[in-house]
């Protein structure tokens, strides 16, 4: 063992200006501590020589021309050319100090003041002990060059943790406070350093509470929520079930629980809201035809909207349909993608890659599990299966997935016959699966229905487990560091890339803005570099005017890009003032609808009373009609009878006439 102190020798020297520069750690505050510390020019210098140091000469495939930004990275770092890493770290280093000559007296109040540097490559993958003290193994990363360069990989102490932490493996922090009850199939989210936890399944009882552990001190407490008597839109009482199988979305200051598993299920999907401020729950009402509930789906937030695939409905039946709900306007939208979409499955993972692309992988079915992994385009709205690489993960259904980047990592999960023991991480630009960790035997981290979500220590992201069942229920915390190895492009360039999975990367970079791709991603989400030689005046003539070419080039660019935006602006105004106008239309209609409907009931009441009327005049009409027979009938007697009367008073009078005149004696009414 040779001691250096932090002067410091290279390469600790060049980590130790990474790491303040900005590079290394978590993607998002890696870009943006780096935008904010030096001018664009300077960022995209250090980009380039960050990545020529780390990784090598560029030999990614050239981006698409309609990714101007991707593109104008990919020239920029391949115009390093051959350049040793050696030369790139001193070069990265030396602009470093041009631009922020005091770094290195602020950055060494957090580094130690001296430092064991292993001369010797440690080929059993041990970590070296001396003197008591464990440091982490000495990794070696093969460079295009064939030179050799050592790195120490740093250990990192986690606020409240107490013990070391190392990269890439799972240890459990010391949790204070009251663990909540074991479960499975909860929901879990992180806001503010806080992970949530509601719901679950526990011995088959579903579970309605929520417990929130601290990130900082890990401790445990019970949220004591109260749910809202009376919802805006109807005055019953609001009815919060427990459930199991839903998902956990954080929205502004809500936490959204969609869908689940109930004991009496509704018939439709339910969006209940957890106000994290009054700590109430409440119902929030949609417009539009909500799907049937289910439990088991996923729900992935993509910008202001949920897109929401599969799961199983409460009769068992398994669904791959496709919803989405926007966020702002609370309406819901079935739609028919184009292709042939997943096969119908539940408990599965889903992730969105550059707001555009979601990724289904695995789940379940009744019979078997999948590892099958299928991308829809939610712009073109067509469904693919691109071809994985790499190390694929088993068939596994009840696993959880977390997205750090571009990167996506999954834990857990299983086949119905035992748990998924490795934590698996998918590059979603290049489709290359890699393990990054194992664990054995009947562990936590192999249980189907525990949860998995992202947090941040001191600027840096750490994976947070919890809950699952593996033939018991499971309440144990677990927390992994992701190193920035396992999220370099080196990583994945050990093997030259197939022109199948080329095309996916080159399809999965769309325009984005330009401005703020300085706040999103890890390497290579800077804008494009020049390269900066000072020990060769030509050289460094030579990468100014590179640089003022790009510069240049740049600025048009981002002209062209605020105006493309601009015109997206002035479109989206248009399209809210029709939505507005429609919306009106449609009251309008309503409510001329509503005064019909009344007109319409009106008469229906008239015509019944017209109807009721118009049997009592046929029952008259066939009284007078039988009355009109009758009176016929007398009519008829009664001129029978008349002309019988008349007949008999004539042979009355021609007989006593003739007899008088005959000499007969004329004879008494009574005789006759």
């Amino acid at each position: 063992m040779a001691r250096t102190n932090t002067g410091l020798a290279y390469p600790d020297r060049f980590y130790a200006a990474a790491s303040y520069a900005g590079f290394g750690g978590s993607p998002n505050s890696a870009n943006k501590d780096v935008a904010s510390k030096f001018s664009n020019e300077v960022a995209l210098i250090l980009y380039a020589l960050y990545q020529q140091a780390t990784v090598g000469p560029c030999n990614v495939p050239k981006p698409s021309p309609w990714s101007p930004v991707e593109q104008g990275k990919w020239k920029s770092w391949q115009q390093l050319g051959n350049m040793v890493s050696a030369e790139a770290m001193r070069l990265f280093v030396k602009i470093l100090e041009e631009e922020d000559p005091g770094w290195y007296s602020r950055t060494s109040n957090s580094v130690e003041s001296v430092r064991d540097v292993q001369m010797n490559h440690n080929s059993n993958g041990e970590p070296i002990i001396e003197n008591g003290n464990s440091f982490a193994e000495t990794k070696t990363i093969s460079a295009e060059n064939g030179s050799l360069m050592e790195a120490q990989d740093k250990d990192i102490v986690l606020e409240g943790l107490g013990p070391v932490v190392v990269y890439d493996q799972w240890v459990s922090p010391p949790i204070k406070g009251q663990r909540p009850k074991a479960r499975y199939e909860h929901g879990a989210a992180v806001v503010q350093d806080k992970m949530y936890i509601y719901g679950g399944n526990h011995n088959g009882r579903y579970l309605s509470d929520v417990n929130v552990l601290d990130l900082r001190s890990w401790t445990w407490s019970k949220v004591e929520a109260s749910i809202e008597s009376k919802s805006e839109e109807s005055p019953s009482p609001v009815n919060i079930a427990p459930c199991a199988g839903h998902s956990l979305i954080p929205w502004e200051n809500k936490l959204l629980s969609i869908a689940g598993h109930t004991k009496d299920p509704s018939e439709t999907i339910q969006i209940k809201a957890f106000d994290l401020q009054t700590v109430t729950w409440s119902i929030l009402k949609t417009y539009g035809k909500a799907p049937v509930s289910r439990g088991g789906q996923s729900v992935t937030l993509v910008g202001s909207t949920l897109v929401i695939f599969g799961g199983q409905d409460a009769k068992r039946t398994l669904l791959n349909d496709l919803h989405i709900l926007d966020l702002e306007t609370m309406t819901w939208d079935d739609f028919d993608a184009v292709g042939v979409p997943p096969s119908p499955r539940s408990d599965h993972a889903a992730a969105v890659h550059a707001e555009r692309y979601l990724l289904i992988f695995g789940g379940g079915s009744h019979a078997t599990c999948f590892n099958d992994l299928h991308v829809l385009d939610l712009q073109a709205m067509e469904w693919s299966r691109p071809t994985q690489q790499g190390e694929i993960p088993s068939p596994r259904a009840g696993h959880a997935g977390v997205t750090v980047g571009e990167n996506w990592f999954i834990v857990g999960g299983g086949d119905n016959k035992s748990g998924a023991s490795e934590t698996v991480v998918l590059n979603m630009s290049t489709l290359v699966w890699s393990v990054v960790t194992s664990v054995e035997g009947r562990v936590p981290l192999a249980s189907e229905g525990l949860s998995l979500v992202v947090g941040s220590i001191s600027g840096e992201d750490i994976l947070v487990s919890f809950g699952g069942y593996n033939g018991r229920y499971n309440n144990e915390v677990n927390v992994l560091k992701p190193s920035h190895k396992s999220t370099l492009q080196s990583k994945i360039m050990e093997a030259p890339i197939p022109d199948s999975v080329s095309a996916v990367q080159n399809a999965t970079n769309p325009t984005r803005d330009l401005e703020s791709d300085f706040e999103v991603g890890q390497e290579g989400k800077i804008r494009e570099i020049v390269m900066d030689n000072t020990d060769s005046e030509h050289m460094k003539s030579k990468g100014e005017e590179t640089s003022e070419l790009i510069i240049a080039t740049l600025k048009a660019e981002k002209e062209e890009l605020e105006s493309s935006l601009n015109k997206e602006k002035l479109q989206s105004l248009q399209l809210k003032e029709e939505l507005t106008q429609a919306e009106t239309r449609n009251t309008d209609l309503y409510k001329e609808l509503q005064s019909i409907r009344g007109q319409l009931a009106a008469e229906q009441s008239r015509c019944f009373k017209l109807e009721v009327d118009v049997a009592e005049l046929r029952q008259k009409l066939q009284t007078m009609e039988t009355l009109q027979k009758e009176l016929e009938l007398l009519q008829r007697q009664k001129a029978a009878s008349e002309q019988a009367s008349l007949n008999a008073k004539q042979r009355q009078g021609s007989g006593g006439v003739w007899g008088w005149l005959a000499g007969s004696p004329p004879q008494n009414a009574d005789d006759a």
